[in-house]
């Protein structure tokens, strides 16, 4: 399942907060980090951590996209 996280980086922009100072506050591993910046899955528990670090929810910072069929 294609997963999106555009809006993560769009919102991190927002707040003037980069991914290393994102990492830190949220206290992620950079392996999470690495896979995010891949549109990689990533347990939910990360999201939810990223999610209270922002004050968002994970609608906020990933999209599902839908599976095309060629």
């Amino acid at each position: 399942m294609p997963i999106s996280y555009n809006r993560l980086w769009k919102l991190m922009i927002d707040k003037n907060i980069n991914k290393t100072k994102l990492r830190s506050q949220a206290g992620i591993s950079s392996n999470a980090m690495a896979k995010l910046g891949k549109n990689e899955s990533v347990q939910v528990e990360v999201l939810v951590k990223i999610c209270n670090c922002l004050g968002c929810t994970m609608d906020d910072i990933m999209e599902v996209l839908s599976e095309e069929k060629e």
